[in-house]
């Protein structure tokens, strides 16, 4: 492999230098130290993944320095260190911005800056929040190739920062993603606890906020973690599936310690920063844990990767390994061999790779390169750098690499990837950022540890259809389940929580997802009970009129005479307005009808009763009272005593009737309670608005029957009482069949009944009172004689006299 080499992989001479920082050993907790002393990073644990990554940008460089399209007859040089820590590894830095091993303010000369064109680093967040004000300040561009932490996309706070990793946000949400998939929507998240995993925890809080998906548990990991007890946790919470957002050295010390509790049957998800992981696959035991998804950048084949490294530690044998030129330039890597390096994690390697490509281009345009040479005169600070590196637009083994306004990659995709059984990260799906078809999954690759099916991570089961959720604790996935009662449903799309009402008109039965429209029902003009009804109301009016032509023609004979004469007359016109009543009890009700449906009634029948009360009482006078009371029979003849009591009478109830309706009047009523499934469409019947006008008939009801037993011994043909009872007694019983059946029924046909309750009322004064005088005028004339009168008169009074 041609290239210009010094004798340390670390640095190579050339025209325009690129820093390099890579964490090729690893710090494992922070020693104590009395005074500021940097660390010898060799000493400490190497990360293969690492010194992979850094072979790559040495191999980028040598690639592009071969290269006669890109920065012709320019060379690139780098100087790279060993960046272990994050507090103890800043000689390198300040090598990187130092100018003859001085650091000076950037003053307006613009002489005093150093050779350093770009940085290629550095891999964890907390390292980059660390070192990156150090480039800032200088605009200094420093392209990221692991660093996802969201604070970097602040350019205010970091203006010549880019990456060519994807932010947390797009590690998070795929992870959503296969959260949703699988519907798991119980799980926890452990978090290295840094700037890296506390950013990834916030991310993944704010993403599942408005969701049902519930973080059952978190923890941030560091290296004095009880993991016994966090696993521990863990099983109590009964936590299928565990997410975790930590670096590889992190994660391999929590899937050990797994293994060696004995914790099975999990989903774990990792972040692309371990699932490329090349040993814990393969790790005695990993099986039993359960199954392992990875959320990793696409493995990508860098052609000639290989053959470099091969070269490279060939020549690095013959090299001394302590020929570093500064601190932390020196790997002390000589046991590792090149197929180590092969076949070591390859995760970031394509995000370092494009890093150096896109400093390499961004060079070339500011070098105003073209024709196969670039312009010699040109003198090239950073900030020139940086302004054509935002501007990005070159194609990289088949990827677009441009960046956005923040400075994180326009570019890329993720795979999904499964850890098999034959201890290989399997890809088994894809999510693309920039194109339609996101976001895709083959389950059949995966083998899971339940048996073949995909496991289930749930707090609680779900609820049966019709039953709503009742949470328990501060978690809304921990519920229990109540079934939603009769006339209530749920809506689990909307608000699984709460069994909703539903509306006046809507009914349900328990354990309802919907309601139903209620019928609505009201007696009609053509039901078969309505129909007859109407029919035996005119059969009453044509008897009222038949009975009033035959008292008529009749007028003049004693029976209508003892009827009552002029009264009889009355009576029957009373009654047969009284009937009006009936034909508002069908039909729709309106606020007409409903006050029609008894003011008639009890305007006319009051009439009428206030007759018969009337009629009685003359009797009893003229046979009883008029011998020890002659001035009474003299004032009752005198002022009419009979219409005077009859008009009081209708005028009271007139006047009691007008006064409760305008209180309380009658109007229309869906009765919604009597019926789950049915709305009765009814009057809203106001005892207190006719309980004046009822008060009034039952006491003439209380005369009529007071007066009737007083006259129980009278002439046969003056004697009222016996039909008059009769008739109240069917008054009294036909309204308390009435009462009863509106107590234990409250169906439509309640209005059928009152009608048929009325009607009776009526039909009970026309055929026992009326009809047997009609009988005794038609079939037996002889007794409609002044004669026979005058005999039961006799007979009467030699009975009272004896």
């Amino acid at each position: 492999m041609p290239g210009a080499m010094t004798a340390s992989e670390f640095e190579m001479d050339g025209d325009y230098l690129i820093g390099g920082l890579f964490d090729i050993h690893h710090v494992s907790g922070t020693p104590y130290r009395d005074r500021p002393e940097t660390i010898t990073c060799s000493s400490q644990r190497l990360i293969l993944s690492s010194y992979r990554r850094f072979q790559l940008m040495r191999f980028s460089v040598a690639e592009i320095n071969n290269s006669t399209s890109l920065l012709p007859n320019v060379t690139l040089g780098y100087k790279i260190f060993d960046h272990c820590s994050d507090t103890q590894n800043f000689p390198g830095i300040f090598n990187l911005i130092s100018v003859n091993d001085f650091i000076q303010p950037w003053d307006e000369s613009r002489k005093n800056l150093s050779k350093v064109t770009a940085v290629v680093g550095t891999y964890t967040s907390t390292e980059t929040l660390t070192v990156a004000p150090l480039f800032m300040m200088n605009l200094i561009p420093m392209v990221s190739y692991g660093a996802a932490s969201s604070v970097f996309s602040r350019k205010q706070n970091f203006p010549s920062f880019l990456r060519t990793v994807h932010p947390n946000k797009d590690v998070i949400e795929v992870v959503f993603n296969i959260l949703k998939q699988f519907s798991w929507r119980w799980v926890s998240f452990l978090y290295s606890d840094g700037d890296y995993g506390k950013d990834g925890l916030d991310l993944f809080m704010d993403k599942i906020k408005d969701t049902d998906i519930c973080l059952a548990y978190t923890k941030g990991l560091t290296e004095n973690t009880d993991y016994p007890q966090t696993l521990k946790q863990l099983e109590i919470q009964r936590v299928g599936v565990i997410i975790v957002f930590a670096p590889e050295w992190t994660a391999e010390a929590l899937i050990k310690a797994a293994i060696k509790e004995n914790i099975t049957n999990k989903v774990w998800i990792a972040g692309d920063a371990w699932s490329l992981h090349k040993q814990l696959p393969k790790e005695e035991g990993i099986r039993n844990i359960g199954t392992v998804l990875g959320v990793a950048e696409p493995v990508l084949t860098i052609p000639g990767f290989s053959d470099f490294i091969y070269f490279s530690k060939a020549e690095s044998q013959q090299e001394n390994a302590n020929q570093g030129k500064f601190c932390n330039q020196n790997c002390d890597c000589s046991n590792v061999t090149a197929d180590d390096i092969i076949n070591a994690d390859p995760s970031f390697n394509f995000p370092v790779y494009s890093a150096v490509y896109a400093i390499a281009h961004a060079l070339h345009t500011a070098l105003q390169c073209g024709d196969g040479r670039c312009s010699p005169d040109i003198t090239v600070d950073p900030y020139m750098v940086l302004t054509a590196l935002k501007k990005s637009n070159f194609s990289l083994l088949n990827h677009r690499v441009q960046f956005d306004d923040n400075g994180d990659p326009n570019f890329g995709s993720y795979s999904i990837v499964f850890w098999n059984h034959s201890g290989d990260a399997e890809e088994v799906g894809f999510y693309s950022f920039h194109s339609s078809f996101q976001f895709n999954i083959n389950s059949t690759k995966i083998q899971w540890h339940a048996n073949g099916e995909v496991p289930k991570s749930i707090c609680s089961k779900e609820c049966n259809e019709g039953s709503a959720k009742k949470q328990e604790g501060i978690h809304k996935c921990c519920f229990s389940c109540t079934v939603c009662p009769n006339g209530t449903y749920v809506n689990i799309t909307e608000d699984p929580y709460d069994c909703i009402d539903c509306k006046d008109t809507e009914w349900s039965e328990a354990g309802s997802t919907s309601c139903n429209l209620r019928l609505v029902e009201y007696v009609p003009f053509t039901d078969i009970g309505a129909v007859v009804i109407m029919v035996g109301t005119w059969i009453f009016i044509g008897l009222i009129i038949a009975v009033s032509v035959l008292f008529a023609i009749n007028y003049n004979t004693p029976v209508v005479k003892s009827a009552g004469g002029p009264i009889c007359f009355l009576i029957l016109v009373c009654l047969s307005l009284s009937d009006i009543s009936v034909f508002f009890y069908f039909g729709e009700p309106t606020t007409a009808s409903c006050i029609l449906r008894f003011l008639p009634f009890l305007m006319f029948y009051t009439v009428c009763l206030a007759c018969f009360v009337v009629r009685s009482f003359q009797i009893v006078c003229i046979f009883k009272i008029a011998a020890k009371f002659p001035n009474l029979l003299s004032w009752w003849t005198k002022y009419n005593g009979q219409w005077l009591i009859i008009t009081v009478a209708f005028i009271t109830q007139a006047i009691t009737l007008t006064i409760g309706y305008s209180i309380a009047p009658s109007k229309p009523f869906n009765d919604t309670m009597s019926y789950s499934k049915s709305i009765i469409l009814g009057c809203d019947f106001n005892f207190e608005g006719i309980a004046a006008s009822l008060v009034l008939l039952l006491s003439l009801c209380c005369l009529c029957f007071i007066f009737s037993y007083m006259g129980k011994d009278l002439p046969k043909n003056y004697n009222e009482a016996k039909a008059i009872t009769f008739c109240l007694l069917l008054l009294i019983f036909t309204w308390i069949i009435l009462a009863t059946a509106s107590i234990l029924y409250h169906g439509k046909h309640i209005h059928t009944f009152t009608a048929l309750a009325i009607l009776s009322s009526l039909y009970s004064f026309l055929l026992w009172y009326f009809l047997p005088k009609c009988y005794i005028i038609i079939f037996q004339p002889h007794k409609n004689t002044q004669q026979h009168f005058q005999g039961l008169i006799q007979n009467y009074t030699k009975t009272v006299s004896q």
